[in-house]
């Protein structure tokens, strides 16, 4: 589906909408009304709310997805590879907080094969991060933890990044980086 420079636009606005108010709270008339537009000319570049939801959701699904998989499969250590997991996650936060927003929060409003297909992305990637975990744990480099709190702990703080971020006095992309890179494989603890 070729993606229009005004379809970007629409996409844009609705993803900071959906952002503010929620999926279903929105009309295309709110989104219209934000872009200046009669409503009826949203249609002539998109179908539907819904299709604007698969636009971000899934694009955003495919991108953590993809780079998910060059990580697992890549011959780097299990430590560079969790590293560049939380570089990703970062990464999608300050490019584009609204789409993540959307992805975390609107996911479910999915119709069926987009539903489907978004969960198998979100479980696979899931289980390639517990793998990455595992292996860490067995070769000695990651703390012998309770996997699933490890997985909870990380992934939380790392999906909901968009929520402080770029609110008050928020630290630059290198240091944030840094610092939560440093946060999460190390902890906060003098040793």
């Amino acid at each position: 589906m070729k993606i229009t420079d005004r379809k970007t636009e629409i996409i844009t606005v609705a993803a900071q909408l959906f952002k503010e108010k929620g999926y279903s709270a929105v009309t295309m008339r709110d989104i219209a009304q934000a872009m200046d537009i009669k409503a009826a000319s949203l249609y002539n570049h998109i179908k539907s709310k819904q299709e604007i939801l698969v636009l971000i959701v899934i694009e955003i699904a495919e991108e953590f997805t993809s780079t998910m998989n060059e990580v697992v499969t890549s011959s780097e250590s299990t430590i560079k590879k969790i590293e560049k997991i939380i570089q990703l996650h970062i990464d999608i936060t300050l490019h584009d907080a609204n789409a993540l927003a959307c992805l975390n929060n609107d996911w479910m409003h999915l119709a069926d094969a987009e539903l489907t297909y978004f969960i198998k992305m979100r479980e696979e990637y899931e289980d390639n991060f517990r793998t990455i975990i595992k292996k860490g744990m067995e070769e000695g480099t990651i703390a012998k933890l309770d996997l699933e709190v490890i997985i909870f702990s990380t992934l939380s703080t790392l999906r909901t990044l968009y929520l402080w971020y770029g609110k008050k006095k928020s630290p630059d992309a290198v240091v944030l980086k840094t610092n939560m890179i440093q946060v999460l494989l190390n902890g906060i603890v003098v040793s």
